[in-house]
C-alpha cells in the first residue's frame, strides 16, 4: 500500500507538471567486471521484456562497469556514475528507475548516502525516482567470509562471485555491518535514504531436475546454489539470507508472494525472466 501511494503521488506530480517526465531505465549489474552485461548478466529476454514498460522504449541503459572492487572505488561507483550522467544527459532523462542486483544495490547506495563524495552523484540522486534492488547485499552474506577463508565456497561460487576480490571481501558480514553503521544510509538505526530503495527478497532454492521450474536461468546454477543454501538460514535464495535482503530500504515483495505459482527465486533467477519477475518490474515503469 505504501508503494502503491508514492507512485500514485508520483503521478499526480507528473500530471501537473509543466512538461512530460522523460522516464529511463538503468539496470546496475552484481559482483564482477562486465564488459557486455545485457548478455553475460541479465540477458536480452529479460532486460527487453522489462523496458517495453517504458513510454520510449529506447530509453534504457545497462551498464558495464569493474563491481569487483569496493563500492566507493572509482571503477566501481565511479564508473556507474559515469554511465548514468552520460545516459541521462545524452538521452534527456528526468525520471530515472534503477534496477539493480546483488552488490549492485550496494554500490547504488554509497551513490545514494555520499552526494558529496562525487560532483555527479547530485544529479543522479536528482533524477531516480526509485531503486528496485532485486537480493540486494544490503548486510552481506556468510559466503563472502567462507570465499576469503579460502574453504570450498571458493570453488562453489566462483561463477557467482568472483575469487577472493574485494567486493567480495566488502560483502562480510562484519564489514557490511561496519558501512552500513558508517558509511551508508537506509539500515535500522541510520537516516533514510534520499530516495526508495525497495527490495525484492528470494525466500528458497527449488534444484529438482524433475520440476521444470528449477530450469529457469540455468539448472546447473540452481544446483550449485541449493548446495550453499545448506550453510545459510533457512530462509534464504542460496546466496544471501533474507535477513540481509531487507536490511536496508523496505521490502518490496517476497518472491512467493507474487511470483507464478509461489515461486521462489534463487539468487540467479532473481536477475532472469523467471515466474513473471520481468513483468511486474515492466509494470512498475
Amino acid at each position: 500500500m505504501v508503494r502503491l501511494a508514492l507512485a500514485l503521488s508520483l503521478a499526480l506530480g507528473a500530471a501537473c507538471a509543466a512538461s512530460a517526465a522523460v522516464t529511463g531505465v538503468a539496470f546496475v549489474h552484481g559482483t564482477g567486471a562486465q564488459t557486455n552485461a545485457l548478455a553475460d548478466y541479465w540477458t536480452p529476454e529479460f532486460v527487453n521484456s522489462v523496458r517495453q514498460g517504458l513510454p520510449d522504449q529506447s530509453k534504457y541503459v545497462v551498464v558495464n562497469c569493474d563491481l569487483g572492487q569496493y563500492m566507493w572505488d572509482s571503477r566501481a561507483a565511479g564508473c556507474v556514475a559515469g554511465q548514468l550522467t552520460s545516459f541521462i544527459n545524452g538521452a534527456g532523462i528526468t525520471d530515472l528507475v534503477v534496477i539493480t542486483h546483488s552488490n549492485g544495490g550496494n554500490v547504488v547506495r554509497w551513490i545514494l548516502s555520499n552526494p558529496t563524495y562525487d560532483s555527479r552523484y547530485p544529479n543522479i540522486i536528482g533524477k531516480i525516482r526509485w531503486v528496485n534492488a532485486l537480493a540486494p547485499s544490503s548486510a552481506g552474506t556468510p559466503l563472502a567470509d567462507a570465499v576469503m577463508n579460502g574453504n570450498v565456497f571458493e570453488q562453489a561460487l566462483g561463477w557467482l562471485l568472483g575469487y577472493q576480490n574485494d567486493a567480495v571481501r566488502m560483502q562480510q558480514v562484519s564489514w557490511m555491518a561496519y558501512y552500513n553503521q558508517n558509511n551508508l544510509l537506509g539500515t535500522a538505526g541510520r537516516p533514510a535514504l534520499p530516495k526508495g530503495f525497495w527490495a525484492v527478497v528470494g525466500t528458497d532454492v527449488d534444484s529438482s531436475p524433475f520440476d521444470g521450474d528449477s530450469w529457469c536461468g540455468g539448472y546447473q546454477y540452481n544446483l550449485g546454489l541449493e548446495t550453499t543454501q545448506n550453510w545459510l538460514a533457512s530462509c534464504s535464495d542460496g546466496f544471501l539470507n533474507c535477513t540481509s535482503q531487507q536490511a536496508a530500504g523496505r521490502t518490496w515483495f517476497r518472491d512467493v508472494d507474487r511470483m507464478a505459482g509461489a515461486e521462489p527465486l534463487s539468487h540467479n533467477q532473481s536477475r532472469r525472466a523467471c515466474f513473471g519477475l520481468d513483468r511486474i518490474l515492466r509494470d512498475d515503469l
